[in-house]
């Protein structure tokens, strides 16, 4: 048995794990020992995945789940109720849409709302409950760079990767003394599908993007280094920015987001 698994074992449910980052996550859990669930909108990878980490003798189950629902956490449940969940990692994010908030209705942006705030709230509260009381486990809430700031045309986002990240920092301060830690994995500029489909520039020449295997094996190294880890070297991106003045660094993250955005 693995550290890793002997302090976070023996399964571990990764939200949004069937592609970059959490795909990497899951086969680096797999070779560490732990059984996975993995929870993601389609299943067509989500089963070419399973099929991977099955051949290396670990257990897995799989739900194709849009983690935006308000039922998501009581679905996710049903595959969840009959083990010991040691490991959270909360990776799904909806809502990389550059676009001013007043041009489209409010309910165009529930469904980053309600993934990345209510979704980690209610998933952090039930698994974290249980670890809470069996005395030891992790929280993994993967958040973003772009959290670090409030920023013109991705004021949402933003906002809820905010919440992500000083979410985890509560967590972490009040989970320690029950040996369980929550860490908030922030990430810049990632190599992944999902950035992929938004068009956002993946070779912008300030903000290179990090490689998901890499991004994964820093979380892991990382996990009890809590509350928070800045992946792929953004902790001195992530401290110029909180030491700016305020209206300079919205200023700063606002210009940073257009100079990405695919009409750039």
């Amino acid at each position: 048995m693995t550290v890793l698994v002997e302090r976070y074992g023996p399964w571990a449910l990764i939200a949004g794990g069937s592609e970059g980052v959490g795909a990497s996550l899951a086969r680096q859990l797999a070779t560490e020992g732990f059984n996975l669930v993995l929870l993601a909108r389609k299943q067509e990878p989500l089963d070419t995945l399973a099929a991977e980490i099955r051949a290396l003798g670990r257990d897995v189950r799989t739900l194709s789940l849009d983690l935006a629902r308000p039922d998501a956490l009581n679905e996710a449940r049903k595959l969840t109720d009959d083990i010991a969940v040691g490991l959270l990692v909360f990776m799904a994010g909806a809502g990389h849409r550059i676009a001013p908030f007043h041009d489209y209705p409010l309910e165009e942006w529930a469904t980053t709302l309600n993934c990345n705030v209510t979704g980690q709230a209610s998933f952090a509260h039930h698994y974290g409950g249980l670890m809470k009381q069996r005395g030891k486990g992790g929280i993994v809430l993967v958040a973003s760079m772009a959290g670090m700031a409030g920023s013109g045309s991705m004021a949402i986002y933003t906002a809820a990767k905010a919440f992500s990240i000083t979410f985890a920092e509560a967590l972490w301060y009040e989970l320690k003394p029950f040996g369980v830690d929550a860490l908030s994995l922030v990430l810049g500029a990632t190599k992944t599908p999902a950035m992929a489909r938004t068009g956002l520039k993946m070779d912008h020449p300030d903000f290179p993007a990090a490689d998901p295997d890499d991004v994964a094996a820093e979380c892991l190294a990382h996990l009890a280094d809590g509350p928070v880890w800045f992946a792929s070297g953004t902790a001195a991106s992530a401290a110029h920015i909180r030491a700016m003045p305020i209206r300079d660094a919205v200023v700063q993250m606002s210009q940073a987001t257009a100079s990405m955005a695919p009409e750039a």
